[in-house]
């Protein structure tokens, strides 16, 4: 993947963020690595936010693409980071990391980066985008993304059900597995990212490195979490959850962008 690093660079629009997802796709196939299958999810997210801009479904279309791609670059930095071996955040690091682990599952992986995206991410994103205007006025688009998600459950949920047919054994194994595993939902998770974002712009900037190395280290935790639940019963659960997930990258990575080279009913939009 070190070749990839090198592809790796600052977005500067919502397609130079899909195009470079697609080179981390490619690239993930191409050499068999779990890495792509965050970058698979992302693309999709990504691909809804810009049909909402151009189907005019924020309140700013313009505040929302740099939004998006400020907030897409914090992923693709440390990535590149992971892959160059270079200092990144104890989120990312563990997503990243556990990525790479053949003990892991998909659920774990996508959670990992969500957390790390979200938690953390997506604050400094919205403070950075909001530095000359008052951050409330944000509130609406930045909720609305809520929505964007929610329409991807259905579809996320159907490819993860062929990749892993037995996820639905953690309801079995523990009623309470669900809150064990993700511990978070996203809807929580961007309300969390809201309060962080409000704290750094009411924040001098001199007092962000010290904010966000805290917060870093909250989101880690949380993190951990779900790479190492302490439940031994859950632990026997994942293991059989493994057991029977596909373990061809390949066919997971193709699943899980079944519909990129689908056109949407805009015309503008490659999936």
């Amino acid at each position: 993947m070190n070749s990839l690093s090198k592809q790796i660079g600052n977005a500067s629009t919502i397609d130079d963020v899909i195009e470079q997802l697609d080179q981390i796709i490619s690239m993930s196939n191409n050499t068999k690595s779990k890495l792509g299958y965050f970058a698979s999810l992302y693309r999709l997210v990504t691909i809804k936010v810009k049909d909402g801009i151009l189907t005019n479904q924020f309140e700013d279309g313009a505040r929302m693409e740099s939004l998006d791609v400020n907030f897409a670059n914090f992923y693709l930095n440390a990535l590149k980071n992971y892959l160059n071996g270079e200092p990144l955040s104890l989120s990312w690091q563990l997503a990243f990391r556990l990525a790479e682990n053949r003990q892991s599952i998909l659920l774990q992986h996508l959670l990992l980066g969500i957390n790390a995206h979200i938690n953390l991410d997506l604050g400094v994103a919205a403070a950075m985008v909001c530095k000359d205007a008052n951050i409330l006025a944000l509130y609406n688009d930045f909720m609305k993304i809520n929505s964007v998600l929610a329409s991807l459950v259905d579809e996320v949920r159907d490819d993860m059900d062929r990749i892993s047919p037995w996820i639905g054994f953690l309801d079995h194994v523990d009623p309470k597995a669900s809150k064990a595993i993700i511990n978070f939902s996203l809807e929580k998770s961007r309300n969390y990212a809201w309060d962080f974002a409000k704290t750094l712009a009411a924040a001098n900037e001199s007092e962000w490195e010290r904010l966000i190395k805290v917060q870093d280290n909250e989101v880690a935790a949380i993190g951990n979490m779900v790479a190492r639940p302490s439940s031994w019963m859950l632990k026997v659960g994942l293991w059989a959850i493994r057991f029977r997930e596909s373990k061809n990258i390949e066919r997971n990575l193709h699943l899980l962008n079944h519909s990129r080279f689908e056109t949407n009913s805009t015309g503008g939009i490659q999936m």
